[in-house]
């Protein structure tokens, strides 16, 4: 019998526990119980034939990682952005640590590359590059952002999903969600089975989701050594987290930082408070109009306060000027308004949704106040907390030109 004629080699449960490590993750645990209970059939004609099958089962998961490999688009990097500058570094703590903290100031990138270098060195070819965001608008503006980059279809292979809205497909590889979707796939995938590659982005908002997510990890990685977690942080405090996960390498980025002018204003009394707010807005509003072009951010306390504002802003009479609200609530079309281009000058009145993972184009100025809700935190976090606050509001400010930030707090909020 020639070597072309020669029998095909008998599958066995050895030789297929052995291919499964190339299999898509979430096809591993089913395929390696399906050799276990073949493994038990004592008649040898029948085992044999169950093991052909799941032969063929593996050759299909290991055809669709082949694919993805080969699917990986062409990946550049913004140089502006002064995470590009550390991606080999990142690139090499991700390689040789299952937990890497990225401590990156507001506009380093951090956001929108680290899924793109999660990439480049091999990550989302066995299961998905998941990546969550505490907004829906963050989730799909950041996916929106990173597939064109790519140059890829949002959808393809850049997809998103939040709450009554799935952009994914079977190509998805790197996939931008909120946190509470995460939440909600652990109820049916505890080890999260889907993913290779988790990366939590805005850690430092420490909400009961993140907090959750991050306890809930710490658990499941011992369980899953072949999965990757990336935890992302503003520069306050990134030594919390990696205590957490056992001291896992922090990587520090700097911010990609604009000259801004901050000007304080303290409101001028307590007995109506409501009143000096918006009269304050009123003034800065004219003070900036005066200074010249470029769009203005206001952030306000949430939905009813910024109807209140639009509709006293409205009465004014502004020339060529749009106002923009923005909240959680508003429909996906109303939020992108955003980012459709404008003519005139656009006021933006948000709340903190636009405070994280977003860039709103066109922002020059942001007239800003601490929240009241920052008011009841405890006494030793809330200074650190305010400072925080006001210090990622400055991230909207999206042009190389002198900004201003103006900021409407009482004293004591701020001492």
């Amino acid at each position: 019998m020639t070597q072309a004629q020669s029998p095909k080699k008998a599958n066995t449960a050895q030789s297929l526990k052995a291919a499964i490590k190339d299999c898509m993750q979430k096809d591993r645990f089913r395929l390696s119980k399906r050799i276990q209970g073949a493994s038990r059939i004592k008649n040898e004609e029948s085992r044999s034939a169950v093991f052909d099958e799941i032969a063929l089962d593996i050759a299909s998961s290991m055809m669709t990682v082949a694919q993805r490999q080969q699917n990986v688009p062409h990946i550049e990097y913004p140089e502006i952005l002064p995470v590009s500058q550390k991606r080999d570094d990142i690139a090499k703590a991700i390689l040789e640590n299952q937990v890497v903290i990225v401590a990156g100031e507001t506009g380093s990138g951090k956001t929108t590359q680290l899924p793109k270098i999660c990439a480049e060195i091999g990550r989302g070819k066995f299961g998905v590059i998941g990546h969550t965001q505490p907004r829906r608008l963050a989730a799909r503006s950041v996916a929106s952002r990173i597939a064109e980059e790519m140059h890829t279809q949002l959808g393809e292979y850049v997809g998103y999903k939040v709450r009554f809205n799935d952009k994914v497909s079977e190509n998805t590889q790197i996939k931008l969600m909120t946190d509470g979707i995460l939440l909600a796939e652990i109820q049916h995938d505890r080890f999260l089975n889907q993913y290779d590659t988790i990366i939590i982005d805005e850690a430092h908002e420490r909400s009961l989701n993140i907090d959750f997510i991050l306890g809930y990890l710490k658990n499941v990685l011992p369980k899953r050594p072949d999965l990757k977690v990336i935890i992302t942080s503003a520069t306050i405090d990134p030594e919390r987290f990696s205590k957490h996960f056992s001291d896992a390498p922090i990587i520090e980025v700097s911010g990609r930082t604009y000259p801004v002018d901050t000007r304080y204003r303290p409101l001028s009394g307590e007995d109506d408070v409501d009143r000096d707010q918006l009269q304050g807005i009123f003034d800065a509003v004219d003070e900036l109009c005066d200074e010249g072009l470029g769009d203005i951010l206001i952030f306000m306390n949430g939905e009813r306060e910024i109807r209140d504002t639009a509709d006293a802003l409205s009465k004014r009479g502004l020339k060529e000027t749009e106002i923009v609200p923005l909240y959680a609530r508003l429909s996906a079309g109303e939020q992108n308004r955003i980012f459709q281009p404008h003519t005139g000058r656009r006021i933006v009145l948000a709340t903190n949704v636009a405070e994280t993972s977003l860039t709103v184009p066109g922002i020059r100025y942001v007239i800003d106040r601490v929240p009241r809700a920052l008011v009841a935190i405890h006494t030793e976090l809330r200074f650190s907390a305010c400072r925080l606050s006001l210090s990622l509001r400055r991230a909207p400010i999206s042009v190389k030109v002198d900004a201003v930030v103006w900021q409407k707090v009482s004293v004591f909020a701020l001492f």
